[in-house]
Order: C-alpha cells, then sequence, then structure tokens
C-alpha cells in the first residue's frame, strides 16, 4: 500500500471516528440542543419515526399504542449501535492504514475491522496486537472511547427514565381534575364544583415548575419527547395545551379569579412552546386553533358552573391573542407524535363536519 493510500485511509477513519464522537457528544454531554440538522442522531430519528410512524398508522388500533411506545427505547438502543459500529469502522479504517505496525500484519480491512471491534469493547483476544507506536496509540484511544461510550450511554438512560417519570407524575394527577384526554375547560369546572379555588392556583403553580424543568430536559434529550405515556388517553403535550387553556381562560374571560399564577404559569407554558418548536420539525402557524362557537360552548359551561364572565366579543377577542402562539405548535406536535386527539388540541379533522351541523 503506497503511502497516499495508507493516509487516504487514515483520514477517512478518522473522519468517521469524529462524526460518532461529536454527535455523541452533542446528544448526551451538552446540556442545551446540538444545532444542525446533519447531525447524525437528528437525521436518524427524523428517518425512522417516518418509518414507524407510518408502519403504527396501518395497525389495528388495538396494537398502534404499544407499537409506537416502544419506538423510544428501541431508539435509543439502535442509536447507541450506530455509534459503536461507526467507531468501530473508523478506528478500523485507521489501524488498516497502519496494518504494518500489527503482529500478525492485518491481510484485509476486515481483519482490521475484527481488530478494531475487539478493542473498542475491550475484549482484547491478543491474536492480534499493535507493535509501534503510532498504532499502539490509537488501539489505547479506541479502548478508553469504548469504555466512555459505554458509561455516558448508562448515564444518558438513568436521565432519561428518571426525565420521564418526573414529567409524567403530574400528567397522571391532572386526570383527576381535567379528564382524560385532559380539557382545560373540565379542569376549572371541576375546581368549582368541589369549591377548590386554591386548588387550581397551585395546579397553575405545579405546572409552571413542571414546564420549566420538561424545557430543560426536553432540550438537553430530545430524545425523550418520543417517550409516550404508559396510561391511555394520556400526554404531556395534550396536559400542557389543557392547562394553558386553562390559565388563559382565567385571564381573558373568567371575572373575579385569581390571576397570578395563571399569568406566571402562561408566560413559562409559552416559552416552553417556544423552545419545543425549535427541536420539532415542521412548520407551525399562529393561528387560534378553536372557532368562535366552541369558544361559546365552554363558556356556557363555564357561567352554569358558576363562574362570572366577561363581555363575549372582549373575551373571544382576547383569548385568540393568548392562544395563538401556543395552540398549533403543540397541535402540530400532537399530530406528529400520533398523540390521540383531545378537546381543542390535536386531530381537527372532525371541525368542517361540526360547522356544518352547527350552522344548519
Amino acid at each position: 500500500m503506497d503511502t497516499a493510500l495508507r493516509v487516504l485511509y487514515f483520514l477517512l477513519g478518522l473522519s468517521v471516528v469524529l462524526l460518532a464522537l461529536g454527535d455523541l457528544f452533542a446528544q448526551v454531554v451538552v446540556p442545551r440542543p446540538a444545532r444542525g440538522s446533519w447531525r447524525l442522531s437528528r437525521i436518524f430519528f427524523r428517518i425512522s419515526w417516518r418509518f414507524w410512524r407510518w408502519v403504527a398508522l396501518r395497525v389495528s388500533p388495538e396494537t398502534r399504542e404499544d407499537i409506537l411506545g416502544a419506538y423510544a427505547p428501541f431508539a435509543v438502543v439502535f442509536l447507541l449501535g450506530i455509534w459503536v459500529l461507526l467507531l468501530a469502522v473508523g478506528y478500523g479504517l485507521m489501524l488498516y492504514a497502519l496494518r504494518e505496525q500489527t503482529q500478525p500484519e492485518l491481510r484485509s480491512y476486515w481483519e482490521a475491522l475484527y481488530f478494531s471491534g475487539v478493542s473498542l469493547l475491550t475484549i482484547g483476544y491478543g491474536d492480534i496486537v499493535a507493535t509501534a507506536g503510532l498504532a499502539r496509540a490509537v488501539v489505547l484511544i479506541e479502548a478508553g472511547t469504548g469504555l466512555g461510550t459505554v458509561a455516558l450511554v448508562i448515564s444518558m438512560l438513568f436521565s432519561l427514565y428518571s426525565s420521564f417519570q418526573r414529567r409524567e407524575s403530574l400528567v397522571i394527577t391532572l386526570d383527576a381534575t381535567a379528564g382524560a384526554p385532559p380539557t382545560g375547560v373540565q379542569l376549572l369546572e371541576t375546581c368549582r364544583k368541589y369549591k377548590m379555588p386554591e386548588h387550581m392556583d397551585r395546579t397553575f403553580d405545579e405546572f409552571r415548575l413542571w414546564s420549566a424543568e420538561v424545557l430543560e430536559s426536553h432540550l438537553a434529550y430530545p430524545t425523550l419527547i418520543w417517550f409516550r405515556s404508559n396510561h391511555d388517553n394520556e400526554s404531556w403535550v395534550s396536559a400542557l395545551g389543557a392547562v394553558m387553556d386553562a390559565a388563559n381562560m382565567v385571564l381573558t374571560t373568567l371575572e373575579g379569579e385569581s390571576k397570578g399564577p395563571a399569568a406566571l404559569f402562561s408566560k413559562v407554558g409559552g416559552h416552553l412552546v417556544e423552545d419545543l418548536i425549535q427541536i420539532v420539525p415542521g412548520e407551525h402557524d399562529h393561528a387560534v386553533g378553536i372557532e368562535r362557537f366552541e369558544f361559546d360552548e365552554a363558556c356556557a359551561r363555564l357561567e352554569a358552573a358558576g363562574y362570572r364572565l366577561k363581555p363575549g366579543d372582549q373575551a373571544w377577542a382576547d383569548f385568540q391573542v393568548r392562544r395563538a402562539p401556543y395552540a398549533s405548535p403543540l397541535s402540530a406536535i400532537a399530530r406528529m407524535l400520533v398523540i390521540p386527539p383531545a378537546p381543542w388540541m390535536g386531530d381537527r379533522s372532525y371541525l368542517p363536519h361540526a360547522l356544518r351541523q352547527t350552522r344548519d
């Protein structure tokens, strides 16, 4: 092998190793979203989710949730396999370029890939050994890379499942007041029915802290977006939308209710939605997401529950302004993740039929 070809193999292998390590570092170590649409893990999740979603939508509804729920754990393990494979391939190219520094001398790239694999996994059978300085350095660095990769991925798994459990615990407790799937109107009705105004304020406070935690964890580990709830008709996206709706109904529609907790939560929840748009593909408009007749129906329910309401036209105008920034992005995320639709959130394909019935 001439010197030019040997250098080419070595540089190509080094590029593959740096690609894998760069993506691993950005995905696991950096506590903020990594920029760049050409990152390996971003491309992997984009392509694999489209295929997985396509398959899930073509099976029976009874098994669809099980299939969709298996995606995130499978994707994490498969991504680890991709990183390990790329590291083995890259280091194999580097060792093949240095084959004269091994004993016995590597006769083909496949032998170099085998030597790279046992070095990366620190198996070390001893049937092939590095005998000179640069090859020995590559083998030692590769062994350290293998140990570091496994340690980083294990720590990432603990962080993922810990964040997932904290996210879902508050979503589950929301069932008691907002229903499943949750709605902001039902949350307000339940608090009035059982005379729990303090519970409504506490819910806004809890979801304000929850939004901040979800913001940090999901930006650091975007993989969490694909982890689904273990319970039927529950979703962190629907829960966020329902509590945002309730808070903005308090701010724009209800008279005589405490505004502070709702206003603070609305700001933090809106910040969460703004940052989610950056890591979820797709375009999002700023439509209010519901029709006037739906808002009027909600107002009638709240008035029947005992709330005092502001004038309808002004309340509707204010509500549109507050709901527009988060309604469309959350609905788009819900459709993309195939989350069971909730009232006012998710799939709105039924709406034209409902409008025709209302007008008739």
